[in-house]
């Protein structure tokens, strides 16, 4: 078996892709990454993976929506088509629903490979239950695909509830895992987060309406009203709206405790983690959310929104607190939770250790192989 060839077929090979994938390569030594763009390796995995770019990478907003995912098209490369030819894999993982999982599905008959389709996760602006045709392409190629892995219970509701995948061949298995030594730190970070007001909370991720820091600022507006502001902000990212929420804050005197770091690169990353108390994600919409699982695998207790995939190894007053991504004064609350009782801090955040032990890139991957295994004795 371990002479197998594999493709993946990733529109994008992000960082978050790359730990389990470089597990999963240890079984199968033959497996090539394609990709449409490749960010470079993640700090520890250097040269673990065989990757080969293919064409360009675009996306194209049909329906642009700043509160979602919006309705795009993603462009990928029809040339994936002759290095497929040359490497005549025996199986096949393809991310979601696009143009390369279409081409591989209507080659299929032709060259026998079996295709595994990975669906990191379901939310709204991603799954078109709204939408008759795109429904019933997916379903076809649901129909025709050999099995299926997502990262989510909301995933694989999805596909066997609403694209009628068979239940036997849905696997649930996180497999977008961050490892420890992809995020060491190693990085300086700009400016002195050793002298702001503690617990310090943070926010990591692009300065845009869907990810909801709106949100988060208004919740801490609420806590000024309530005479707290014995705690700081550090943001991390940058983005289209970073204008807007700095007036806010400066409107809301709220600057002094609010610290913008702007893009930090993913070896920083876990510096920034590392100096934290508690990690805030209030994403109004996400299918998984990695970054969720990166502070979690460094300690942190969580305040997640429902709308993240990753809220689902959130535990409710265990190693956090999920909350609904439309409600500031919720969040508010939670936060002030941890201000009221800091010893909550150290308690949960070991608990998201605990939590994280059970979901590493080699769980993952041995899924995977399993997977594969399991498609190639049918």
């Amino acid at each position: 078996m371990n002479n197998l060839r594999i493709a993946w077929l990733l529109p994008v090979a992000w960082f978050y892709w790359q730990p389990s994938l470089s597990e999963f390569t240890r079984f199968f030594p033959n497996t090539v990454v394609f990709t449409g763009l490749f960010p470079g390796f993640a700090k520890g995995l250097e040269g673990t993976l065989q990757v080969e770019v293919v064409g360009k990478f675009r996306v194209l907003e049909i329906n642009r929506d700043d509160t979602s995912y919006g309705d795009n098209f993603t462009y990928l490369s029809p040339g994936i088509v002759g290095h497929l030819l040359k490497l005549r894999p025996h199986v096949i993982f393809s991310s979601s629903f696009g143009v390369w999982t279409i081409l591989a599905l209507m080659l299929k008959p032709l060259f026998w490979w079996r295709v595994i389709i990975a669906y990191e996760g379901s939310s709204p602006g991603v799954d078109y239950r709204n939408s008759a045709l795109r429904l019933l392409v997916r379903r076809l190629m649901v129909w025709l695909a050999d099995a299926y892995v997502t990262n989510s219970q909301s995933g694989k509701d999805y596909l066997i509830k609403v694209l009628y995948a068979r239940q036997e061949r849905v696997f649930l298995q996180p497999y977008e895992i961050p490892d420890e030594k992809t995020l060491p730190g190693s990085g300086a970070i700009e400016g002195n987060l050793s002298s702001l007001q503690r617990p310090m909370f943070l926010f990591v991720g692009h300065l845009i309406p869907r990810k909801g820091l709106p949100l988060l600022l208004e919740a801490c507006a609420i806590l000024q009203t309530r005479g707290y502001n014995t705690y700081s902000l550090v943001v991390v990212g940058d983005g289209s709206q970073q204008d807007e929420l700095q007036a806010f804050c400066r409107d809301h005197h709220l600057s002094d405790r609010i610290q913008w770091m702007g893009r930090v690169s993913y070896d920083q990353i876990g510096s920034y983690f590392k100096s934290a108390d508690v990690f805030v994600f209030p994403t109004l919409e996400d299918t998984w959310g990695v970054v969720t699982l990166e502070a979690m695998l460094l300690g942190k207790p969580i305040l997640c929104s429902k709308g993240a995939g990753t809220s689902e190894l959130v535990v409710h007053g265990e190693n956090g607190y999920v909350f609904p991504p439309d409600n500031a004064t919720e969040l508010a609350d939670l936060m002030q939770t941890f201000l009221d009782n800091p010893e909550l801090i150290q308690k949960m955040g070991e608990r998201s250790q605990q939590i994280m032990a059970q979901y590493t890139p080699a769980a993952a991957a041995k899924c995977l192989v399993e997977m594969t295994e399991l498609v190639m004795t049918r």
